[in-house]
């Protein structure tokens, strides 16, 4: 592996957009990274064939198969080790790691979130952001801690919201911010110009 390559993980459950955008921007030279594994909770994730029809290593490690969150926890954490993982990017990835996880990297775990967070956490988010009126929503890309969406924010895309939006109009476009920021962050955070400080994050230019 070339020494200025960040190595990562991409961890999914579901269609994998998000793995793709990012897998596209570095086989484009746009982010020195690498992809180590993409890893998946459920055997379906349309994410697993989509990876390796790029040539990645891609498998599931089902939570059924283990006694406790806690050890799938670790199971998980294990196996990204295991690959050289370095830096874990959450792409529609559909369960809270817990500390168990978190403490085998720390600082190292990021997710993308479909509204401008604090508001409207967790799931649903176009359709929360809808109900309560907002004129603008869009996406964030933040550290993971225990909770949920509640991580520092590192950087964050405004998408208007229009009197006709629907969520699933909403969501397309808040998606296609999506693709363009997370590869975006990874690019900064191969590139060591992000710096927490407590909860403010700081991007070096």
């Amino acid at each position: 592996m070339v020494a200025s390559t960040l190595p990562i993980g991409i961890l999914v459950s579901g269609r994998g957009s998000n793995m793709e955008a990012i897998a596209a921007a570095i086989e484009a030279g746009e982010v020195p990274a690498r992809i180590q594994a993409v890893i998946s909770d459920r055997p379906e994730a349309r994410a697993l064939e989509l990876a390796r029809e790029r040539g990645l290593k891609a498998f599931c490690l089902a939570p059924g198969e283990y006694p406790s969150r806690q050890a799938y926890d670790l199971a998980l954490a294990t196996a990204l080790k295991k690959e050289g993982v370095e830096l874990v990017a959450l792409a529609g990835f559909m369960r809270l790691l817990g500390r168990e996880f978190l403490e085998q990297f720390p600082g190292a775990v990021i997710n993308i979130h479909p509204a401008l967070l604090p508001a409207f956490p967790g799931l649903n988010a176009q359709r929360q952001a809808l109900e309560y009126g907002v004129k603008f929503s869009g996406c964030t890309v933040h550290f993971v801690d225990a909770g949920m969406d509640t991580g520092p924010i590192i950087a964050q895309a405004v998408v208007p919201v229009r009197n006709d939006d629907t969520p699933e109009t909403l969501a397309a476009r808040i998606l296609a911010e999506e693709h363009r920021l997370y590869p975006r962050v990874i690019k900064w955070l191969a590139e060591g110009r992000v710096e927490l400080r407590g909860r403010r994050v700081i991007v070096r230019s």
